[in-house]
């Protein structure tokens, strides 16, 4: 996932208020809500991109639906629109949501199986596999994937680890063509 440069300084600057705050988790939990509310409705992002609609009023948009949320959420929500920047929102989210992983000591990881993953299967892919990427621990997105034919697939940031029948065949057949 590529995210530009723009987003990823939006990101630690809120990821920096938010530590100095000791608000990480509040923030992070904000920036969760906000991207349902953005998944749930397009339109919102359609109209706080839009060039007709005034700086002021969307600026006023966005304190009236966040009211709840972090001052440091709102006031870099209100930055993004003020520099017509709020496409690279969904950017500055994942890129705060890793500043805040790294910090804390765990990364996600999407673990490819053929079924889905028993608690205790978790919490051993989470142990084995957060050694070799030096965290304490993982938060497991389980995706169902067939093909695979047997065994997993992890998958955390860039590195993939590859231990599905599948992937073993595959090898096998690029050694065999070689």
């Amino acid at each position: 996932m590529s995210q530009s440069t723009v987003a990823k300084r939006y990101a630690q600057a809120l990821f920096e208020t938010a530590n100095e705050t000791n608000l990480l988790s509040e923030v992070g939990q904000d920036l969760v809500e906000l991207s349902k509310v953005l998944a749930d409705t397009p339109e919102l992002l359609t109209l706080l991109a839009a060039p007709k609609v005034s700086v002021e009023r969307k600026k006023q948009f966005i304190g009236e639906i966040f009211a709840g949320a972090q001052p440091a959420v709102i006031n870099t929500l209100q930055l993004l629109v003020e520099r017509k920047r709020f496409n690279e929102v969904t950017d500055v989210v994942a890129e705060f949501e890793r500043l805040s992983a790294d910090a804390q000591g765990f990364a996600k990881a999407t673990v490819f199986s053929t079924r889905p993953l028993s608690d205790e299967e978790r919490a051993e892919i989470s142990t084995a596999f957060a050694k070799r990427v030096n965290k304490n621990s993982l938060a497991i997105d389980n995706v169902i994937d067939e093909s695979l034919i047997g065994g997993i697939r992890v998958q955390i940031g860039n590195d993939i680890f590859d231990s599905s029948v599948k992937g073993k065949l595959d090898r096998l057949q690029k050694t065999l063509t070689r």
